[in-house]
């Protein structure tokens, strides 16, 4: 999944970036990274990929992903960090951990019914695209009034079409 990614965006003639962990059972850095950054520690690389992320879209994956699911729901709903698409892919593979979600989290008051907004389910690259492109629409507007460079936010609207 993650070599599709970065193909996909080096295709696209923008630049792609791994952040890639050093475990023994990980597969070496993909040939399609223009920037290829290896972590020792878990957390760290947590922390690059929540700092420096616009949307996470997340496919069925093991601990890790998951690990890397929830920080990022728990910063989103502690305002620890500003609130971004969160976009589970495959609707099959993530059913009983929403059920789990609203029937133990939810019923037990560990969570709140809008904590559960801060995730969308889809079964379609479309569907992904859509989710993030409509946030990042809405948070234009907000990155417009803070003291960004100019061609930065140019840029951003050129890819949303605004």
């Amino acid at each position: 999944i993650m070599e599709a990614a970065n193909r996909g965006a080096k295709d696209a003639g923008t630049y792609s970036v791994g952040l890639n962990i050093q475990i023994p059972t990980e597969q070496k850095p993909n040939p399609y990274q223009n920037i290829s950054i290896e972590f020792e520690y878990f957390f760290v690389r947590k922390v690059m990929l929540l700092k420096y992320s616009m949307a996470y879209i997340i496919f069925p994956g093991g601990f890790g992903t998951l690990d890397e699911l929830f920080e990022a729901l728990t910063l989103i709903q502690t305002g620890k960090s500003s609130p971004f698409p969160v976009v589970l892919f495959g609707s099959k593979y993530w059913k009983d951990l929403l059920d789990f979600l609203k029937t133990n989290m939810l019923n037990y008051g560990t969570i709140s019914e809008s904590d559960l907004d801060l995730v969308s389910v889809v079964d379609h690259p479309e569907e992904a695209y859509s989710v993030v492109i409509s946030a990042l629409k809405n948070k234009i507007h907000k990155l417009s009034k803070e003291d960004i460079p100019e061609s930065y936010l140019e840029k951003l609207k050129s890819i949303i079409n605004l």
